[in-house]
């Protein structure tokens, strides 16, 4: 009596032959290498998502380079068990602003939803598919905006740009995953983020330092793994970065931190007044305040309240001025005042606004009693400071920071000197503050003068 002796393929032909022979074996191989699809994906994976998507652990991150496709995947992600009764996922971004806008997740999802079976409601920013799965997408702006979701249950939570987010936001959410009764569907946590940004380190951590410990799974992306982007403009793009933002965005590289000064000196050119360029002598400045209104006293050392002026052309930002004093609330009204009557009715004043009720009393207080008959615009800073700092540093790291002398120019770049990119209290920044506000302000344009205007 023989005995068969199975072998296994070793050739392609091998394989064909055996999965022809076999089908319940090619069906379960197939499932096995291609990740779960609905129809409400309308295209195909490339390697690194699929990868990505066919992963079985509960916790996951997909980063490394922009333009690497990790919204998409992480939209795929949240769409493959949409046809299972009772299924419910969460997608976020750290503010509405940034769930809002063109081409990002929330309208990624309305193109590949629109048309299709799935129904949205606008008031709850929620898909429902016809199995009574739903796709809600959410933003975590405050630390106790994770409370919305108290007694939420949920099968996926995805954080896009999980970098933006606290620790503690995502360990909350995470707490809100529940498997569903009776149900085989994966209950999963996943993150799609660039290196960088203010969580970087506990990302980093969690995912890098712990990761292989504790089950947590990281799939790089690269510019080169995204067959739909120009490859070659993106990268002329990420050029105007600084060194390091760009090491983080173009390669992906998670060891690039930003640690230690982050200004040097000889990066900042100076000009005399006399010798500024026509179209500078021109253009109307904007005067930018960042407050900090609070009474030097012993034993402390408070805050500056810090006022600078300056003008963005031929994308040079030439710094006409920077005023720094500390004073009571009375008397930071009192200067502000004065130093707008110097500037003149034509300079545009912008004045950063606090978030909540508080911040737009504060500005209302100005523009009704303060700065009467002077253009006023409320700024709204978002995210934290130092990466609001980022796009002054690259333009000052390109040498196209202009310094007009003046006395406050030796003040000014002492704490520029002295600003280091981990804030251990020991320094003031004040100075930087406003110059990095008043870029952002000329970066914005007309729109908020405008806005100012038809207000009034």
């Amino acid at each position: 009596m023989s005995t068969a002796v199975a072998i296994a393929p070793r050739t392609a032909d091998e394989w064909r032959d055996f999965l022809r022979a076999n089908p319940e074996a090619a069906r379960r191989l197939e499932a096995a290498i291609q990740p779960r699809m609905t129809k409400y994906i309308p295209h195909n994976p490339f390697p690194q998502q699929a990868a990505f998507l066919l992963l079985p652990h509960r916790e996951a991150l997909y980063g490394g380079a922009a333009g690497g496709g990790k919204s998409d995947a992480l939209l795929m992600a949240a769409l493959q068990y949409v046809d299972v009764p009772g299924y419910r996922a969460l997608l976020l971004r750290r503010t509405f602003k940034d769930l809002a806008l063109p081409n990002a997740l929330m309208d990624r999802a309305r193109l590949w939803l629109a048309g299709t079976d799935a129904h949205w409601s606008d008031a709850t920013k929620t898909w429902t598919f016809p199995s009574g799965a739903t796709l809600t997408f959410g933003y975590l702006e405050t630390e106790n905006d994770k409370l919305r979701y108290q007694g939420a249950e949920f099968q996926f939570v995805g954080f896009d740009e999980l970098t933006q987010f606290t620790r503690t936001q995502y360990t909350y959410l995470f707490s809100r995953l529940r498997r569903l009764k009776g149900s085989e569907v994966p209950i999963r946590m996943r993150g799609a983020s660039n290196p960088g940004g203010p969580g970087h380190e506990w990302v980093y951590e969690r995912f890098f330092r712990e990761g292989r410990k504790k089950g947590r799974v990281f799939v790089a992306s690269k510019l080169t793994d995204n067959p739909y982007l120009d490859q070659e403009e993106y990268r002329e793009s990420l050029a105007e970065l600084d060194p390091i933002t760009r090491r983080q965005l173009e390669h992906g590289d998670w060891n690039a931190r930003h640690e230690g000064d982050v200004f040097k000196r000889e990066w900042f050119k100076m000009v005399d007044p006399d010798e500024l360029p026509l179209q500078v002598k021109r253009a109307i400045p904007v005067r930018y305040w960042d407050f900090a209104a609070t009474k030097e006293q012993e034993g402390r050392d408070p805050d500056f309240t810090a006022g600078a002026k300056g003008v963005l052309v031929g994308g040079d930002l030439y710094v006409l001025d920077v005023r720094r004093f500390r004073a009571s609330p009375e008397e930071v009204e009192r200067r502000v005042r004065q130093t707008a009557e110097e500037d003149g009715r034509a300079v545009r004043i912008h004045l950063e606004q606090e978030p909540g009720s508080s911040g737009k009393i504060t500005i209302s207080h100005f523009e009704r009693n303060v700065l009467p008959g002077f253009i006023v615009v409320a700024h709204r800073p978002t995210g934290e400071k130092r990466e609001r700092w980022k796009p002054f540093v690259s333009m000052a790291f390109k040498g196209r920071v202009f310094l007009v002398r003046g006395p406050w120019v030796t003040g000014f770049l002492d704490e520029a000197e002295s600003v280091q990119w981990v804030d251990d209290g020991s320094t003031h920044d004040d100075q930087i503050d406003a110059v990095s506000g008043l870029y952002a302000a000329l970066l914005e344009g007309d729109a908020g003068w405008l806005a100012a205007m038809m207000k009034g």
